[in-house]
C-alpha cells in the first residue's frame, strides 16, 4: 500500500513555539521513550547499515532494514498530533506550516513510500544523527535553545567534499532540480534560526 510522508523543519518565535509546546512535546516524549524505539537505535548504532543498493539484494539485510525504516518513520504520536487525530482542532498544515509562509524559514520535505528522515539518518550514520536534537527527525525548541543546539547540527550536517560526495551516495531519495536534499536544508533553517533569534519545531508524519 502507498503513502506519502512529509518532513518539516520551521523557524518560529518564541511566542509559537510556548504554544506548540502542550501539544508537540508531549508526543515527542512518548515516541522517544518507547521501549521499542529505543531498541531499534541501540541496534542500529551497534550495526549501521551497508550500502542501501545492497539492502533488498541480500535476505540477511531483511531484519535490520525493517527495524531501521521502522525507527526512521514518523513517530506515531506526533503523527497523530500533526494530522489532527489526537486533537482535531490542531494540524499541522493550519497550525505549523501556513503561520510562517516565508520559505527561508522552512524546509519541507514531501516523498512518496519513502521517508527523508530514513535517507538522512542513513546518509550521515548513526554517529552523526546522535548529535540532532530532538528524535529522530522531530524536534521543538526556543530560540535559545537553537543558538545552544546549534553546533551540534553543524557537526552533524557540515560535511568536507569527500564526505559530502559519499553522504550523497547514501541518500536514497531521488530529487528533482528544484527540491534542496535532507542534507543541505535542515542545517540552513537552522542558521537562519539561530541568527534571527527564532525557534525550531521539526515534525515528520503522513500526509497520505
Amino acid at each position: 500500500m502507498g503513502f506519502t510522508s512529509a518532513w518539516s523543519i520551521s523557524s518560529h518565535p518564541d511566542s509559537t513555539i510556548a504554544e506548540l509546546t502542550p501539544r508537540l512535546a508531549p508526543a515527542l516524549r512518548a515516541d522517544r521513550a518507547h521501549p521499542a524505539a529505543r531498541s531499534r537505535w541501540e541496534a542500529w548504532r551497534r550495526a549501521p547499515l551497508p550500502d542501501h543498493r545492497t539492502w533488498y539484494a541480500d535476505r540477511a539485510y531483511d531484519a535490520a532494514v525493517d527495524s531501521f525504516r521502522t525507527l526512521t518513520r514518523p513517530g506515531e504520536h506526533v503523527d497523530e498530533v500533526c494530522n489532527g487525530i489526537t486533537d482535531p482542532a490542531f494540524h499541522v498544515m493550519d497550525d505549523i506550516w501556513e503561520p510562517e509562509p516565508d520559505a527561508a524559514d522552512m524546509f519541507v520535505s514531501v516523498h512518496r513510500k519513502d521517508y527523508a528522515v530514513t535517507a538522512l539518518f542513513h546518509a550521515v550514520g548513526p554517529a552523526r544523527a546522535a548529535l540532532l536534537p530532538g528524535w529522530c527527525g522531530n524536534v521543538l525548541l526556543t530560540a535559545a535553545e537553537v543558538r545552544r543546539r546549534l553546533p551540534d547540527v553543524e557537526r552533524a550536517l557540515t560535511f568536507t567534499r569527500e564526505e559530502r560526495a559519499r553522504v550523497r551516495d547514501q541518500d536514497r531519495l531521488d530529487y528533482g532540480c528544484r527540491d534542496e536534499p535532507v542534507t543541505d536544508g535542515p542545517l540552513r533553517v537552522w542558521r537562519s534560526a539561530a541568527a534571527a533569534g527564532r525557534g525550531i519545531c521539526a515534525v515528520a508524519l503522513h500526509i497520505d
